[in-house]
């Protein structure tokens, strides 16, 4: 059997952090993801996804993630299910194994892209920021990219 997800989409709020009774870090935050298609009204409706992570991706993505940001998860479905009042809520979310900074915060931005206090999304250390390694320094992920453009986050 196999319950894998991979989500592309903007937080909708800075993420939050806490820690378990027994000190391991948590954090959680609301992915928007756009549909591939078009509604009637010619639209992109969104969907809007929970998402925690866990332990020192947990650290990371709260210390390195804001509000608007783009960023690319690789998890699995959950589903929490809450009894209160006779009613059952069911809560899906995705636990992330690794989640990829697409863009940066233009607080923590600079002109030195390569060094590991300046670039939030990869790391010189391979797995520091999820389960997956990569030795991109972001050198040739930049492109044209211009970080000081402000966008719209469609909520």
């Amino acid at each position: 059997m196999l319950n894998r997800i991979v989500l592309i989409g903007r937080l909708t709020r800075d993420p939050e952090m806490r820690y378990t009774s027994n000190g391991t870090a948590v954090t959680s935050f609301t992915l928007a993801v756009q549909r591939n298609y078009t509604n009637q009204q010619g639209e992109r409706e969104v969907d809007f996804i929970n998402i925690v992570t866990w332990r020192r991706l947990a650290e990371h993505c709260a210390q390195y993630l804001g509000k608007g940001q783009l960023v690319a998860v690789d998890g699995s479905l959950q589903i929490r299910k809450n009894e209160s009042g006779g009613r059952t809520y069911i809560n899906p979310e995705v636990v992330a194994d690794d989640v990829r900074f697409l863009e940066w915060r233009s607080d923590r931005t600079s002109n030195d892209f390569g060094s590991q206090d300046n670039f939030g999304g990869h790391s010189n250390h391979g797995n520091d920021f999820g389960t997956s390694g990569s030795d991109n320094t972001g050198d040739d992920f930049l492109g044209d990219l211009d970080l000081d453009d402000d966008f719209d986050v469609p909520f």
